[in-house]
């Protein structure tokens, strides 16, 4: 029980007599009265409230996605005959933020009352949500009856599905390029899809004239993209993966973008693997097809985090070697800052040409980026020069590590960690239309 600001305020009146009683001592007696009536008003009170009268259930999704607000459900009931004002919390897993707690909400008697909220997780991995905390008034309302009442709910933290659902519902009105920010990009002249009407995005050659002849307005050929070919993700789970931006690691950047690279690669008949490593390999999927492709790399990767070791890649490559023999599209996602990775990483990735087609993508370090090229007047800029320098010599060194790769036949992505979900979905559907795999 919490005493109430009102049995607060009651209680000054006795403090006010018995000042008065310093002065006049006959006091004593009715200040001894009120002191004792009040104490019985607000013990019968608190006797009367004592017993729970709020019951709530929870509604939470067992999969939650990194990075985004995840709406939680709490039906509460009340048993009371009198209307309620009740305040709940709920207790939450550590890395994670909650929107909409504390909630205030009014409960008619023996009625219901829901209460939503938003948990927002900054880290993968299996969590609880935990008890429910609950504050409402006595009948009298001197007290606030405080209850705790146990509650478990266990729930996974993946990464970001809440993206894959929204391509879903894009792919239903046949709008993907709003996703991708492209137009959607079709195979070579060999597997004939569809005819439907042509736009501004297609080439000439397409256009069908018997077919325009027919329906007196242009319609296109469409052709599919080649189906059943292989890729496979080569996660680096080092040190520099541990680097963060907008909240989540360059490891979380790279798992969001995967999962909805192999979405799409699913839905378009592809087979997609995985393979996590650090100084070892941390997690390995043989490449597989259908509807499940992306749940199984989700469960394979939801619990995976960098760690503070730097990757082996002669390891990893090795694995990959001895597993993957069909011809596939490798995705690696790492980072590099010094000469012996770089010089260790371009040895193993050339290692993989002619047989595989490796793709590199580094996450860009935006701070890096803002420093050698800061934003504002000159005079509004306070940054050492000499930091800026060296800000400039680090791109500079970096800019010459991503020409040699593509001077050496690799594929190469350098984007921003906000833009690699678009800007990896894009190059994989230029492969695919080039027909480089």
């Amino acid at each position: 029980m919490i005493p109430s600001r009102l049995l607060v305020l009651i209680a000054v009146a006795p403090v006010a007599l018995g000042l008065a009683f310093l002065a006049d001592d006959t006091l004593l007696w009715p200040l001894l009265l009120i002191d004792l009536g009040l104490a019985l008003v607000a013990g019968l009170d608190a006797a009367l409230g004592w017993r729970p009268l709020v019951r709530i259930t929870r509604e939470a999704p067992e999969v939650l996605s990194i990075g985004r607000s995840n709406v939680v459900t709490l039906e509460l009931t009340s048993r009371a005959k009198r209307r309620l004002v009740v305040e709940v919390t709920d207790d939450v897993f550590e890395n994670a933020v909650t929107t909409g707690l504390p909630a205030r909400v009014e409960l008619p008697a023996r009625g219901r009352a829901t209460v939503r909220y938003g948990v927002r997780p900054a880290r993968r991995g299996a969590y609880e949500l935990g008890d429910h905390h609950v504050r409402y008034p006595t009948p009298l309302g001197l007290w606030q009856r405080q209850l705790r009442l146990p509650a478990r709910s266990r729930v996974k933290v993946y990464p970001d599905v809440q993206q894959v659902r929204a391509y879903d519902l894009l792919a239903r009105q046949d709008r993907e390029h709003a996703m991708t920010r492209t137009a959607r990009l079709r195979g070579g002249e060999s597997e004939f899809e569809r005819l439907r009407e042509y736009n501004q995005d297609d080439e000439f050659r397409a256009v069908d004239w018997k077919a325009t002849a027919r329906h007196r307005k242009l319609i296109a050929r469409e052709y599919q993209l080649e189906r059943n070919q292989s890729l496979m993700f080569l996660l680096d789970c080092g040190r520099q993966m541990t680097a963060e931006t907008v909240g989540l690691s360059h490891l979380d950047h790279a798992l969001n973008a995967m999962l909805m690279m192999a979405h799409v690669a699913g839905r378009g008949g592809d087979h997609v693997g995985l393979l996590a490593f650090d100084q070892a390999v941390r997690a390995y999927l043989p490449p597989a097809g259908g509807a499940r492709a992306s749940q199984r790399l989700v469960q394979a990767s939801y619990d995976l985090h960098p760690s503070l070791v730097e990757p082996d890649y002669a390891a990893a490559f090795e694995q990959l070697a001895r597993r993957c023999r069909k011809r596939t599209l490798v995705i690696l996602f790492t980072q590099v800052v010094d000469d012996v990775s770089a010089a260790e990483l371009a040895r193993q990735v050339r290692g993989l040409l002619p047989r595989h087609l490796p793709l590199c993508v580094f996450l860009r370090d935006v701070d890096i980026d803002r420093i050698a090229e800061p934003v504002g007047p000159p005079a509004a800029v306070d940054l050492d020069v000499y930091l800026r320098g060296a800000a400039a010599e680090l791109i500079a060194w970096r800019e010459k590590l991503l020409r040699e790769l593509k001077a050496s036949g690799v594929l190469v992505l350098d984007v921003a960690p906000g833009d690699l979900t678009p800007a990896l979905i894009r190059r994989y559907l230029e492969i695919k239309a080039r027909q480089l795999l």
